[in-house]
């Protein structure tokens, strides 16, 4: 629990302008997730934390908020070429920072795979969890 408390914490550092919960959100939503419910439940957030995170996000420039054709209620996230450009720039610089701890690892090999093993299950748990959401 330490390790990946550290490690967020010093990625949250090389993420420049934005916290983490700010760049995960800005993910979520470039990897297509457009409903701010669904946002919500695929990062095991409060709803007022999302809203919170993409009114940041909006007025920062980073994520718009469009009106869904034919659903007066809901309202779909984009982000902007601005929002991409801070992802861009925030994963690349998180990605010298890991490649700075790499350094230190006994076996850099196995830990990449533990990376991508702990990436794949908490992608697949977070499929579950949208899947069980759509269902209710």
């Amino acid at each position: 629990m330490r390790a990946l408390a550290l490690a967020a914490r010093s990625l949250e550092r090389a993420a420049g302008d934005l916290t983490l919960a700010q760049y995960r959100v800005l993910a979520f939503v470039a990897a297509g997730h457009e409903r701010s419910s669904i946002v919500a439940e695929g990062l095991a957030l409060a709803k007022p934390t999302v809203t919170a995170t993409v009114d940041w996000l909006v007025e920062r420039g980073m994520v718009t908020r469009e009106a869904v054709a034919g659903d007066r209620r809901s309202v779909r996230l984009a982000v902007t070429r601005r929002g991409a450009a801070a992802l861009r720039a925030a994963e690349k610089s998180m990605g010298e920072r890991l490649e700075q701890v790499l350094e230190h690892a006994r076996d850099r090999k196995a830990l990449l795979r533990a990376l991508c093993d702990l990436d794949d299950a908490l992608a697949d748990r977070m499929r579950v969890r949208l899947a069980r959401e759509v269902r209710t």
